[in-house]
C-alpha cells in the first residue's frame, strides 16, 4: 500500500512541476503553437496520481501488494509511464526550441505506450483471483444496531 501512495504523491509533484515547466518554458521562448509538452502535466496525473490512487484503494480492499504479481505490475507500469513522459517533455523542447524531431523519439514514446499496456495487463491478472473470490463469497451485508 505504501507503494502506491508515494507512486501517487511522487507523480503529483511530477504533474504539477511539468505543468509549470511548459508554462515557463513556453514563454521564455514565446512559443504559442502546439507541443508535446501540452499534454505532460494531464498525462501525469491522470496515469500516475489518479491511477496509483484507484490502485491503493483496491489493494486496502483487496490486499494486492502482497504478491509477485504486483511487483510486476508496479514496476512495469512506473517504466512505461515514465519512458513515455520523458519522450513527451523531450519532444515537446525540441519542438519549442525549434529543432528537428528524430522519429526514434516518438518510437520509444511508443514502446512507453506498449510497457504502459503490458502493466495494465499486469494489474488486471493481479485483480482477477481476489475480485472473484470475493465474488463467490460475498461479505453478509450490514445492519444497522437496533435501538
Amino acid at each position: 500500500m505504501k507503494r502506491a501512495y508515494f507512486a501517487a504523491a511522487g507523480y503529483t509533484f511530477l504533474g504539477l512541476i511539468l505543468g509549470f515547466f511548459y508554462r515557463e518554458f513556453t514563454k521564455s521562448h514565446d512559443f504559442t503553437g502546439p507541443s508535446q509538452l501540452t499534454g505532460t502535466h494531464t498525462h501525469v496525473l491522470a496515469l500516475g496520481t489518479l491511477f496509483f490512487l484507484i490502485v491503493l484503494v483496491l489493494d486496502k480492499h483487496f490486499t494486492l501488494s502482497s504478491t509477485r504479481l504486483f511487483t510486476a505490475f508496479f514496476w512495469t507500469y512506473n517504466l512505461g509511464l515514465l519512458l513515455t513522459v520523458a519522450m513527451m517533455v523531450t519532444h515537446g523542447i525540441l519542438t519549442v526550441t525549434n529543432h528537428t524531431v528524430s522519429p526514434a523519439i516518438s518510437g520509444i514514446a511508443g514502446l512507453g505506450h506498449i510497457i504502459v499496456s503490458i502493466g495494465v495487463i499486469l494489474f488486471f491478472m493481479c485483480l482477477y483471483t481476489p475480485l472473484m473470490t470475493a465474488a463467490e463469497h460475498p461479505e453478509p451485508a450490514k445492519t444497522p444496531a437496533a435501538e
